[in-house]
């Protein structure tokens, strides 16, 4: 198996508490995981510290594509291809979404490999396209005024024209309606039908996302631990009985 991203015995504190306690997991390239747990069982700690937040104190071992990312910043971790989309993306007024992309692109080339105007409002123009943004939003203050479906789809937008090799996607679905929720879905399926080797870990405590989007993997995170790994049955049986059936 071509495994590309690889963790070994992951431990997270905040505040110096430990709320991650010692996650082991592999990501195939290409493949769809979901980490499943009830509110405070560390998944969004889990996401943090992966991606090097700095309020976080993360230990263990992260490796990307085969190399060694631990001691990495979150700057640096993005670069390499991993990439984090926020459970409640902030508004930045003044930042308009195409020169907030433009800049974030270029930061991950040398100087002598910037990328040219035309050739980014060309790739902007056709991942809006693909995501049904509509092309007005690209001169839009990054979030401002936007509704929570919006907001989410324009961390899709950030997925899409980053492209990291990596994607994890962190409670995209709280504060979404059902119709929210389906259009954001629907990107996050056409992103990855576009990409095949696109590897996605959605985070989450409802299963309803999973109505649209099908893992390859269902992991149940209890207390900072993964106490479960399993396919589709352990969605349907979270459905049914709850997280109570697992402790």
């Amino acid at each position: 198996m071509n495994n590309v991203l690889h963790l070994k015995n992951i431990h997270v504190s905040i505040e110096g508490k430990e709320v991650v306690k010692g996650i082991d997991l592999e990501l195939a390239k290409g493949e769809v995981s979901v980490i499943m747990g009830p509110n405070g069982s560390g998944k969004s700690t889990f996401a943090n510290g992966l991606m090097g937040h700095p309020k976080y104190e993360t230990s263990g071992s992260i490796v990307l594509d085969g190399e060694d990312i631990s001691d990495k910043g979150a700057d640096e971790r993005s670069k390499k291809g991993l990439f984090l989309s926020f459970q409640n993306p902030v508004e930045i007024p003044g930042v308009t979404i195409s020169n907030f992309l433009r800049t974030a692109i270029n930061a991950r080339r040398d100087k002598k490999n910037q990328v040219r105007l035309l050739d980014f409002m060309k790739k902007l123009n056709e991942k809006m396209e693909l995501l049904h943004i509509p092309k007005e939003f690209a001169s839009r203050y990054i979030n401002e005024g936007f509704s929570g479906g919006e907001k989410k789809k324009m961390e899709i937008l950030q997925l899409a024209m980053l492209e990291p090799k990596v994607a994890i996607l962190d409670e995209t679905d709280s504060g979404l309606d059902i119709d929210a929720l389906k259009k954001v879905c629907e990107s996050v399926n056409a992103l990855k039908e576009q990409n095949k080797d696109l590897t996605i870990l959605i985070i989450t405590h409802y299963q309803r996302m999973l109505n649209y989007i099908k893992p390859d993997h269902v992991y149940i995170m209890l207390d900072g631990q993964l106490i479960k790994k399993g396919g589709t049955e352990l969605v349907d049986q979270l459905e049914k009985e709850g997280y109570k059936s697992f402790r």
